[in-house]
């Protein structure tokens, strides 16, 4: 049985004339000066004043959800969650710093978060759902796997490699995505050895989260309090959970203008004894990204007992960087995943880069927690690192060395691998240039609203501010009522102040272009 015994068959999505013509029109350049700050605003504080248990997030987000049911009047879905807002009164005074050091915040948001999939969108307001632009991944019926990954799958499947593993994942997998991110990084040097594969980002930071902040990190200091972990916002909401429930949190606040984060709120937060931070390098929702200088300095600020986790799955479709040498710090992890750059979230795969002690230890975890990685994508990873490192180097066409790279077993020739990184690199030049026409025309159909974007500099999403809403939630809820669109509310990604949404960029046309035909008369409170 031979790898790449057939040409993959080549899948690259057209993108419609008119997406094209939109593409040409960019944001108009004032807007770069904008900043965008997560911040607690005045109605927040209302919701935590008025909880009898402030420490409840279930009240808070009752609370939260009844406020937006009340201001939805008679398209209200829940009328006892509006009438326990209309009863509530404030019974004392919080401020902003209070909000965002609680531990009932992050667990409100991610009960918000449930809700709002669970029992809102996939739930009652199912039928509604007409076009759905919340979803934060890239179609992958339109944008999936290249066709050479799909042969691997297959393969894997007729080789029956579905067995156990290694519980960092197939030394062969694990050095190819050495290779590739040696490729993409200064002063490189990673080997197999400071590699883990994972089930994906999300359980990878779960996982560290656990080995971290149960383990000599998370112990109390000399004086025996437990500094909070610093999670940086705009974030994800089951990221920040899963560190809030091993060890207390604090969350910090980043502004971003012109598609780049500001990391000086959080270098101020540290402090000696802080034991981890949690940091996504390019923003979601926002599609800003940190710089490499004040990401170093990042790094140099925080002790070598403080982690430093860097979210790296939205920094793609963008810029092309070098990252700097300073990722490559002992106390530094990189999270990378399939999920978003290669539109495979469902097959919950990725890999984390570390230190070779804490990768030993990351072993130890998670033989002890889950076993292993799905062993029946290893070849998936191993080909997809080592064609994406050939594509970083600027090969054109690989030989007999590149052939050599993978071992005996796989039978390839030179010939059918020729064939299979000639498709990969058409199928993921075009799958890339599609998804940045269509995102640049999707920023400029939101812009033809009354509506501030904030356009993205990276990955597939875009912050909207529709004038008319001070509440992202209600936002969601009526437009969702009016129009049959949805949008992601900006507080399940802890912007607690405001009414900003987030529009995933990344669907089909059709979708997007019928959004913007209703959303434009559809946009009031």
């Amino acid at each position: 049985m031979r790898l790449f015994a057939s040409v993959p068959q080549l899948k690259t999505p057209a993108v419609p004339d008119e997406a094209r013509e939109m593409a040409r029109h960019p944001p108009a350049p004032h807007r770069d000066d904008a900043v965008f700050l997560p911040h607690v605003d005045a109605a927040a504080l209302d919701v935590f004043a008025r909880a009898r248990d402030p420490r409840d997030p279930f009240e808070l987000r009752d609370l939260w959800l009844g406020r937006v049911e009340h201001a939805l009047g008679a398209d209200a879905l829940r009328p006892g969650l509006a009438e326990r807002w209309r009863s509530a009164r404030p019974l004392r005074t919080v401020d902003a710093e209070e909000v965002l050091g609680s531990r009932a915040t992050v667990r409100m948001v991610k009960e918000l978060f449930n809700w709002f999939f669970r029992d809102d969108l996939y739930g009652a307001l199912r039928e509604r759902s007409d076009v759905i632009l919340s979803g934060g991944s890239v179609s992958e019926e339109v944008w999936g796997l290249p066709g050479a990954l799909k042969q691997c799958v297959r393969y894997a499947l007729d080789r029956d490699w579905y067995g156990y593993s290694d519980s960092r994942g197939r030394a062969a997998a694990r050095s190819a995505v050495a290779g590739y991110e040696n490729a993409r990084i200064e002063e490189g040097g990673y080997d197999e050895s400071e590699v883990a594969i994972t089930m994906g980002g999300t359980a990878a930071i779960s996982s560290l989260a656990d080995l971290i902040l149960t383990g000599p990190y998370g112990r109390p200091n000399d004086s025996g309090s437990r500094p909070p972990v610093l999670c940086a916002i705009p974030n994800y909401p089951p990221l920040v959970e899963t560190s809030a429930r091993r060890h207390p949190v604090r969350l910090v606040p980043l502004p971003s203008s012109g598609g780049r984060v500001s990391l000086a709120p959080l270098i101020e937060a540290i402090r000696p004894d802080t034991p981890m931070v949690l940091l996504q390098t390019a923003g979601n929702p926002t599609g800003a990204a940190v710089a490499e200088d004040e990401l170093a300095a990042l790094i140099r600020a925080a002790a070598p007992s403080c982690v430093v986790v860097l979210d790296e799955c939205h920094e793609w479709l963008g810029p092309e960087r070098r990252r700097s040498a300073a990722r490559r710090s002992p106390h530094v992890v990189r999270v990378s995943s399939l999920s978003k750059a290669w539109s495979a979230p469902g097959l919950k795969v990725g890999w984390i880069l570390a230190d070779r002690r804490l990768v030993d230890e990351y072993h130890e975890y998670a033989s002890t927690a889950f076993g292993g990685p799905p062993s029946f994508f290893y070849t998936v990873v191993e080909v997809l690192a080592r064609m994406e490192r050939w594509m970083a180097e600027g090969l054109v066409e690989p030989g007999a060395a590149e052939c050599a790279e993978f071992e005996a077993g796989y039978r390839l020739r030179p010939d059918g691998l020729r064939a299979a990184y000639r498709s990969y690199r058409l199928e993921r030049r075009a799958r890339e240039e599609s998804l940045r026409v269509v995102r640049a025309a999707a920023v400029a159909g939101l812009e033809d609203l009354p509506a501030r974007v904030v356009p993205p500099l990276y990955s597939i999403n875009a912050t909207v501010q529709f004038p008319s809403f001070d509440d992202s939630y209600l936002c969601f809820r009526r437009l969702l009522h009016d129009t049959g669109v949805s949008v992601f509310p900006g507080v399940l990604t802890f912007c607690l102040g405001g009414g900003p949404v987030r529009v995933t960029t990344s669907r089909p046309w059709d979708d997007l272009a019928l959004a913007f035909s209703r959303l434009g008369p559809g946009t009031s409170a």
